[in-house]
């Protein structure tokens, strides 16, 4: 009998546990409550909302155990001096290469996409007429050919450089 008794109340815990209800509550102003139960006289209007408390969980990521000590995940190890030159060595040649990409594109830019104005055309308009850079034209062309050939050497050096 006792165990009767034990199991219908966990049974009925078990089922309270898993389903909640709460009521909706708006009143003649329109004012929205939530509450557990309906107030005794209640003159507004009152919705039954079932919570189902099983469907409101979340799963979280499993993580991956830390690395154990002594392992190789556990902490690597100091480049050494010579590792470390190397390594700055490789980030200052990349650095040159991005640069003198850069220069080499706003230089090809600008001598294949000149502006109104920095080309004129002298001679006759039906035939022989040339095209003549304007002085602003050519010392910004010779400025970015300047920047082309000063990358080129700083890459030269980045690659010679201890």
């Amino acid at each position: 009998m006792k165990r009767a008794i034990l199991f219908i109340l966990v049974l009925a815990a078990s089922l309270a546990a898993s389903a909640q209800v709460l009521y909706k509550l708006v009143d003649k102003n329109g004012k929205v409550t939530y509450a557990e139960k309906v107030p005794p006289g209640f003159d507004g209007q009152a919705t039954r909302v079932d919570i189902d408390t099983n469907r409101n969980t979340a799963t979280l990521p499993k993580l991956a155990p830390a690395p154990a000590e002594g392992s190789e995940g556990a902490r690597r190890p100091s480049p050494s001096p010579s590792q470390q030159t190397a390594q700055r060595k490789e980030r200052r040649v990349d650095d040159a290469k991005k640069k003198l990409e850069e220069a080499k594109a706003a230089l090809t830019a600008a001598v294949e996409n000149p502006g109104e104005g920095d080309v004129v055309r002298i001679g006759n308009a039906g035939g022989g007429a040339r095209a003549v850079w304007s002085d602003e034209y050519k010392a910004r062309v010779d400025g970015l050919e300047a920047k082309v050939k000063a990358a080129e050497q700083a890459l030269a050096d980045a690659e010679k450089s201890d």
